[in-house]
């Protein structure tokens, strides 16, 4: 091993420490399920805003988005990103303070456990549906995760694919299991700045060594529909292909899935004070929209640096690596160019850790929570409900090792579909229980299996007739899920006077 290589690997292996020593330093304030689902719900907000924004964000932050961006220019991703970044300011400005506030005053510790108790829902099969959704989808969402590892490594130093993602999926593992919620939400901060430190540092090197920002711009504008909004640039013929409508609406459509992504509405719930909402709000909009317009300005830098040959073209989906290959370019400069190399793929280890940990965390407390006490009736101690948790965290980790085990999978495609399923099955549900006092379980049971349901029907079976028909998944079924809960709630019997009084004391 080279000095290069040995001293990006010791700031990686500093990072991956220092995560578990946050998650050592929490397990011992973490003595009950609420801590260990909802860290006592004492989280400050720069803490919240950050966490819940870093654990979105995911390896397709700095893999996946600029990837894109990279091999077919702005639109696909450009749109994407305003669609994300809208659906995040709604999120938290429509939702957040009214989902801590309802999920306290109902004694509610998890996504499902919300569902359930919102709806007086004395069967518990909201709870039990619920923690399904959860674990169908973050299982290939954590498999994600371990791919963006596992293409880490052995892009840079040749590592074995899948002994990278084991590897990553050991640490990830270790401190989740340890800290619960307190230690992935402080990690999950940490990890944010490692990730803006990454992107920085890729951006300003890369603009160098493709001859400067003008150059950077004269070679996106010599390529067809590169830098268009209504058109994409097509790396096999050297076209300009049609960016239309609903294309755009397909890209817009990712915001709907914030309204049902367990692991960001925890967070909401997880506040110290509802009022510190707002300040958390700002900096977590603020955070999203630089953050991804700097990944989707990397991917074109990436291939302006191919242009000057800096850097080799790269096809399919080694396009994902594109800040692998820079950071491996920044480690040929001295000593601390590759401490600088290992901090930013210690970024890309923080946007993929940063996920996975919450995914693992809230599919754990549907297990143990929501299936096996709420559903199944299963009497646990709150110490043995934490130990079945970490038991669930190491079962999906080893599932989504299992699913990640191609290393030619896409991380964008891989995470796309998760999110279209959460949004699918949660979103309209989160914001008709939120805002619609006649909505009802029944409406809520149908909500949720229709727009479950239609994500995969819509992905297998009409998406590929093509045409009109090839929308992202995550519209349809949004707005299925909705007709299906108003229509159901409608027709069944309304809430009862203490649901209405619930409702109106969240307000």
């Amino acid at each position: 091993m080279n000095t290069t290589n040995f001293l990006i690997i010791a700031a990686i292996v500093v990072y991956l420490l220092a995560m578990l020593a946050v998650g050592f330093y929490f397990s011992k304030q973490t003595s009950s399920t609420e801590d260990f689902y909802l860290g006592g719900r004492k989280m400050g907000p720069i803490v919240t805003a950050m966490s819940a924004e870093a654990s979105d964000m995911s390896s397709w932050l700095l893999m996946g988005l600029p990837g894109v961006a990279y091999l077919s220019g702005v639109a696909d991703a450009a749109w994407t990103a305003i669609g994300l970044g809208v659906g995040t300011w709604l999120n938290w400005y429509f939702v957040s303070r009214r989902l801590r506030r309802y999920s306290q005053n109902i004694g509610a510790i998890t996504v499902p456990d919300f569902f359930s108790r919102r709806y007086h829902d004395k069967s518990n099969t909201l709870n039990a549906l619920a923690a399904l959704v959860i674990i169908i989808f973050f299982i290939p969402y954590t498999a994600s995760g371990f791919a963006a590892c596992g293409k880490l490594f052995n892009s840079l130093f040749g590592v074995d694919y899948t002994t990278a993602m084991i590897v990553a999926a050991l640490v990830i593992i270790g401190y989740t299991v340890m800290g619960g919620f307190g230690a992935v939400s402080t990690t999950d901060l940490i990890q944010s700045i490692v990730m803006t430190v990454a992107l920085v540092a890729v951006l300003s090197y890369g603009i160098t060594h493709a001859g400067g920002w003008d150059a950077v711009v004269d070679n996106a504008r010599a390529l067809p529909g590169y830098l268009s909004l209504t058109a994409s640039h097509d790396v096999s013929t050297g076209s300009s292909v049609s960016y239309g409508a609903l294309s755009v609406a397909s890209c817009l459509a990712w915001g709907f899935g914030y309204f049902g992504m367990p692991h960001i509405l925890l967070r909401f719930m997880a506040i110290e004070d509802e009022k510190k909402l707002v300040l958390s709000r700002r900096i977590a909009t603020v955070w999203v929209f630089i953050a991804m317009a700097v990944a989707i300005t990397i991917g074109i830098v990436g291939l302006g640096m191919t242009e000057a040959g800096a850097l080799e073209f790269l096809e399919g989906s080694s396009s994902e690596t594109i800040i692998v290959r820079i950071a491996g370019l920044i480690s040929e400069h001295g000593v601390l160019a590759a401490l600088l190399a290992g901090v930013i793929l210690a970024g890309i280890l923080a946007a993929t850790m940063s996920t996975a940990d919450s995914q693992l965390l809230a599919a754990a407390s549907s297990v143990s929570q929501n299936i096996m006490q709420d559903f199944l009736h299963i009497k646990l101690t709150d110490k043995q409900s934490v130990v079945v948790a970490r038991i669930t965290i190491a079962v999906i980790a080893v599932l989504g090792i299992f699913l990640a085990r191609d290393p030619d999978s896409s991380v964008f495609g891989i995470v796309s579909f998760a999110w279209a399923g959460f949004g699918g099955a949660f979103g309209a549900v989160t914001l008709c229980a939120l805002f619609w006092k006649r909505s009802n379980k029944w409406g809520a049971l149908a909500g949720m299996l229709s727009g479950g349901a239609t994500v995969f029907l819509w992905k297998y079976l009409v998406r590929p007739i093509g045409g009109v028909w090839n929308i992202y998944e995550l519209l349809p079924a949004f707005f299925v899920s909705l007709l299906f809960i108003i229509v159901v709630s409608l027709l069944t019997a309304a809430p009862d006077a203490e649901q209405l009084k619930e409702f109106a004391a969240a307000k």
